[in-house]
């Protein structure tokens, strides 16, 4: 039998909730305007914002503090350019790691004429010394099925994998210490004997893994083990 862990469901319809015409993010913790008692960070994951971009418009961002910023495209392709200096196009099959420090800024844009595009902000607050900021850009195969592709890999750990209905799989913890933060993105899951729809998220802590059956075809999760 699966032992009950600590654990903190965040249901897609009661996520924080941001929008003007050509912008809209679902905010998983407490961000900008957004603040309820019980929407605290994490351990390190400080934001996991789901957000939505109309044709042609940008969105600037500015990071206040050490920061590991993860950008995923879900639908469509992002264009990007920093205060680094960096810029270039980051598509659906790809994941950016944006090492930052504070005063750091990026602004994002939807380079569509017609289409609206869906990625995830996930920021993860970095708790070492401070470095040089980097960007890193990397590929994944987004069509290997029934098993987790590494996603990222900091001072937390990101996988990513899509399951055929009824498929089963566990992620061992690389750290015991460490908590986990489930996401669905597409299908449904059970984890840890509870039940995720789309766009939920389940919070973790003192396991040492993480058991998880799709219900759905195509079904697609997010594991990020973390610093706690």
């Amino acid at each position: 039998m699966i032992s009950q862990p600590e654990a903190t469901i965040f249901l897609a319809e009661q996520r924080g909730h941001s929008e003007v015409d050509w912008f809209r993010s679902f905010h998983i913790f407490n961000f900008g305007e957004y603040h309820v008692e019980h929407r605290q960070p994490f351990g390190t994951l400080q934001v996991f914002n789901d957000d939505t971009l109309a044709s042609q418009k940008s969105l600037s961002m500015n990071v206040d503090d050490n920061m590991d910023v993860i950008l995923l495209p879900l639908v469509g392709a992002i264009e990007y350019e920093n205060s680094l200096g960096e810029a270039g196009i980051l598509e659906a099959g790809q994941v950016q790691i944006l090492k930052s420090s504070p005063s750091l800024t990026y602004k994002l844009t939807n380079p569509y004429s017609d289409d609206l595009i869906n990625f995830l902000q996930i920021w993860i607050k970095n708790e070492g010394e401070s470095s040089s900021p980097q960007l890193n850009n990397f590929t994944f195969d987004f069509k290997k099925k029934n098993q987790l592709s590494p996603l990222f890999s900091t001072q937390a750990h990101g996988w990513l994998g899509r399951y055929d209905g009824r498929a089963e799989d566990t992620y061992p913890l690389l750290d015991e210490t460490h908590g986990v933060f489930v996401f669905v993105i597409e299908g449904a899951f059970e984890v840890q004997n509870r039940l995720l729809h789309p766009r939920d998220g389940l919070a973790l802590s003192q396991v040492s893994e993480v058991e998880f059956e799709a219900l759905s075809n195509n079904a697609i999760i997010l594991i990020i083990e973390l610093p706690m």
